[in-house]
């Protein structure tokens, strides 16, 4: 296998149609498919079936897929670090930022400390939620990303960096409950909450079933952040949102937050990673970087509850 082969295949796989690949890698079809057909004699597998919406790629395929997009995301490290040895840092950084999280608010400072310690740095933000992103830093396609997660999962690590409590929030139209509510007065509360899979979602569920209520009893299901954020600035109802998120709401002056207790719900964020896959030079700096901008936001967020206590 040589590596033009292998960024062949990707895109074709990619793109899913070996016509537009071919148009896109500006090469003619013919020579395309001949490239394809002498990787699959070097492997001795099929890699991809043909139908008539486009090309699909076999398990095989997948598999190779997977190690490709690896193997030349290193090659572009390896470049990227030899191009960067005896001068300033520079090359590409993909991070991830959970959007509803306390990650949100680290976009503007991380582009600000990069942009002034690292002007050769290329930083590329994604604001997805963190299922996508998990999965693209398994596949080598992002470099780390800050979301909700502490639970050990192949192919990733997670470096703990805070805990955000789960907030009431609900629009100034309706009663406040007070400073907290607690849990077990939340089960008959008509709720928008984000599907089940969404790790805020699964904190209430998980919190419901230990103190042993029923589930939630949720009107909705929202994934948008800027829906949810309607819903309560237009007097719908209520929801559950991490504090970062919370407070951002009612800083609108529309809203108002109750801190859930006994027991409280906690959402861990943490610095999510490839366990296999070492960081480029600059990646690592970049890394630096949010864990800086992270213990800045702790302190900022430890002296403004210091200063809320009587």
């Amino acid at each position: 296998m040589n590596l033009r082969r292998l960024k062949y295949f990707v895109k074709i796989v990619d793109i899913g149609s070996l016509t537009q690949a071919a148009d896109v890698l500006y090469i003619a079809q013919p020579a395309l498919s001949q490239q394809l057909a002498t990787l699959e004699g070097e492997v001795r597998q099929q890699l991809l079936v043909r139908t008539k919406r486009g090309v699909t790629p076999t398990e095989a395929g997948k598999a190779l897929y997977r190690h490709a997009q690896i193997i030349l995301r290193q090659c572009e490290q390896a470049q990227s670090d030899m191009d960067a040895a005896g001068r300033g840092l520079s090359g590409q950084v993909s991070v991830g930022l959970a959007p509803g999280t306390a990650a949100a608010t680290l976009g503007m400072p991380l582009l600000r400390t990069v942009r002034a310690r690292h002007p050769g740095v290329l930083l590329y933000l994604n604001e997805s939620y963190g299922t996508l992103l998990s999965e693209l830093i398994m596949n080598g396609r992002m470099d780390m990303a800050v979301l909700y997660g502490d639970k050990k999962v192949h192919g990733l690590t997670f470096v703990p960096l805070l805990q955000e409590e789960l907030f009431l929030v609900g629009p100034s139209s309706l009663p406040r409950p007070g400073e907290s509510v607690r849990l077990e007065d939340l089960a008959r509360t008509e709720l928008f909450l984000p599907r089940p899979y969404n790790t805020v979602r699964k904190l209430v569920n998980e919190a419901f079933q230990r103190a042993g209520l029923a589930a939630p009893n949720v009107v909705a299901e929202i994934e948008s952040a800027i829906t949810l954020n309607a819903v309560v600035d237009g007097g719908l109802g209520m929801t559950i949102l991490p504090s970062s998120m919370a407070r951002e709401m009612v800083g609108a002056g529309t809203a108002w937050l109750s801190r859930i207790v006994e027991p409280g719900i906690e959402a861990p964020l943490a610095l999510c990673q490839s366990d296999h896959l070492p960081l480029s030079e600059p990646a690592q700096a970049v890394k630096e970087i949010l864990l800086e901008l992270v213990g800045d936001l702790l302190g900022q967020a430890q002296s403004s509850d210091t200063a809320a206590q009587p």
